[in-house]
Parts: C-alpha cells; sequence; structure tokens
C-alpha cells in the first residue's frame, strides 16, 4: 500500500509507471475511491498513471478537520512534489473535476491536458422550491426539531466534521477561476446528468477558452460507466492527439 503524509493523515495512493514522461492524475468524485476509474489504466498507456484516494474515502484516513478544496489542492500538488512530477496533466470527475480546475488554473507552469467529467465547481442556479426548503431548515433547526432528513443524500451520511469540510466545498464556486485555464482541455458529460447538469457543462465550456464539450446521450453522472467504451475512445483520442 502506498502512503503519502500530509497534515498528519495517512493519504493512499497507486502510481501505474508506464516508463513514459509524462504522469496524468486521475481524480475520483465524492463518495468514492481510485477504484471507480481504475478501469482507465487498461486503456491509457501513453501516461504514468496517479489515482489518489481522496479524504475521507477509500484507504485514506478519515478524521480530517477544517478542509476547504483549496486543502485537496495543496495535498494533490505536494504528492507531484514528493513523487518528484514536475509536469502532469488531469483527469478529474465530479469533485475531483473540482480540484482539476484548480489545479490547472494555478498551476500553469506544471499543467499539462485538462480532462472534466461530469463536473462540479459551478454555481448552481437555484430554483423557488430550494430556497423554501433552505428556509424550512433553518426554521426547524432554530427551533431545535430534527433536520436530519435536509441536506443532499452525500451531505446526511456524513459525520459533523465532514458536513463543515461538505459545506465549505459546495459553496466555494471556482466560475471565476475558469478563464485562467490555459490548458487544452476536454470536457464530458452525460446527458441525463442530474447531478451536475448539462448547463454547468456549457457554463465550463464557455470559460475555458481552449476546450471542447462532448455530450454522450443515455447517460448519467457516471457517464464512463455507463458508455464506457464511447468515453475511453474520446479520451484516447484526446490525450494521444
Amino acid at each position: 500500500m502506498m502512503i503519502f503524509k500530509f497534515k498528519d493523515l495517512e493519504i493512499f495512493y497507486k502510481y501505474v509507471d508506464n516508463a513514459k514522461n509524462s504522469t496524468l492524475l486521475i481524480l475520483h468524485g465524492w463518495g468514492c475511491s481510485h477504484e471507480s476509474l481504475f478501469f482507465c489504466s487498461e486503456f491509457i498507456k501513453n501516461f504514468n498513471l496517479l489515482y489518489v484516494d481522496f479524504p475521507p474515502f477509500g484507504n485514506s484516513s478519515k478524521n480530517l478537520q477544517d478542509w476547504t478544496i483549496f486543502t485537496y489542492v495543496h495535498m494533490i500538488c505536494s504528492l507531484c512534489e514528493k513523487l518528484k512530477i514536475e509536469k502532469f496533466s488531469v483527469l478529474g470527475h465530479s469533485f475531483g473535476g473540482r480540484v482539476a480546475i484548480l489545479l490547472a488554473a494555478l498551476n500553469k507552469t506544471k499543467f499539462g491536458n485538462l480532462v472534466l467529467v461530469d463536473s462540479a465547481g459551478i454555481k448552481p442556479k437555484r430554483t423557488f422550491s430550494w430556497y423554501v426548503a433552505v428556509l424550512k431548515y433553518k426554521i426547524r433547526k432554530k427551533l431545535g426539531k430534527d433536520v436530519s432528513s435536509y441536506g443532499s443524500s452525500d451531505y446526511r451520511v456524513l459525520d459533523e466534521n465532514m458536513k463543515k469540510v461538505f459545506c465549505n466545498i459546495v459553496n466555494t464556486h471556482l466560475d471565476d477561476f475558469l478563464p485562467q485555464i490555459r490548458a487544452k482541455t476536454l470536457i464530458v458529460f452525460g446527458k441525463e446528468d442530474k447531478t451536475t447538469p448539462i448547463y454547468m457543462a456549457k457554463k465550463l465550456h464557455k470559460g475555458i477558452r481552449n476546450s471542447k464539450l462532448v455530450l454522450l446521450s443515455n447517460a448519467g453522472h457516471f457517464c464512463f460507466d455507463d458508455k464506457r467504451v464511447e468515453f475511453i475512445s474520446i479520451l484516447r483520442d484526446f490525450l494521444e492527439g
């Protein structure tokens, strides 16, 4: 097991050495682990591959406190420094896309290509019913009533420390970082994605100047599972092109 120590936590990572000069970081979504995207190792041979389990998921430590999205970015940069990876490309799914956006925006000289898959990070459109639900939550909480049924499924399964981390992350919108990205970028979304809807894909495409948008039919938030053959074909064409 490969372990990296960061802020007194153990961070699990897996490095696939294909004896290449370039490395592709593959970053999973919230609630998942490196295993969700490890199938890429069978098909991508032109890069060394670096997988990480974001804490508190997978084999990494569970007891983190006060982390922000920028802490996760710092962790990835520290791991690359430890492994002496001077330049890297990044594939990020969902939450991993948040980290990938910031890596691309803040590390221009060290960055190769960027792949965003059903990526989060864009400020969501709020409906009237959302504001009503938030108001009900605040009233019930102030009255000391049970609010355990409120919030997303991702939020409800977390302990109190991680709920704070989660809220900080989802309320940190990355729209203003998009124009800072210079990397050649591939954006792949499932057309039926309800978690990160298509309007987010289009906003990413508009905000990142050197980007290509691909929408996969009959695919949702895990479009790489729903349309694996098509996804791999598009990914390889982009990375090898």
